[in-house]
């Protein structure tokens, strides 16, 4: 893993822990340790990538330290549906990039995002993508790997979609 590898994986948790998603202690932990190897410099970084089983419960603190020490706090927006819609985005932007499973991604657009917004037509193609990759049936004439690259598509076109309407704010 590179520094700039081990900066992602930060970011990653660190939007996940933002919009909810419960990250365990032992991979915070690990994540500091990859840090640590690959050569991030962070005054709190060691005693994170330290911490024993029995201080797993100091973690989240020590993560969330180390975040502010390298400039990588995510604050999501305040306003509920706002907090949706960028979430929404950042799932897509992992669809899109090939660091989420595409079925993973698009199921939870379809049922944490979607449902919470009323089901939105910007949604539909994504929320489509969910209902094909969780009901896919062999006798379809379809392949898993057709849909996936169905999602993918349906997920950067979402990303493109959005990029042009902030464009024209």
């Amino acid at each position: 893993m590179t520094s700039d590898d081990a900066l992602d994986q930060f970011r990653r948790i660190a939007r996940e822990r933002a919009f909810g998603r419960h990250v365990g202690s032992d991979r915070l932990i690990q994540a500091g340790l990859d840090a640590l190897v690959a050569g991030v410099e962070s005054p709190s970084l060691a005693m994170l990538a330290g911490l024993l089983r029995s201080e797993e419960p100091e973690a989240p603190e020590l993560f969330d330290q180390v975040l502010d020490e390298l400039g990588l706090l995510f604050h999501p927006p305040t306003d509920p549906r706002a907090t949706k819609w960028a979430m929404a985005y950042w799932i897509a932007g992992q669809i899109a990039d090939g660091s989420l499973d595409p079925a993973t991604g698009t199921h939870l657009i379809w049922a944490d995002i979607a449902y919470d917004l009323g089901y939105p037509e910007e949604l539909a193609p994504l929320v489509s993508c969910a209902h094909n990759l969780d009901g896919w049936e062999e006798s379809w004439g379809v392949s898993v790997e057709e849909l996936n690259g169905e999602a993918v598509e349906a997920a950067k076109q979402f990303l493109n979609k959005g990029a042009g309407a902030e464009a024209r704010d």
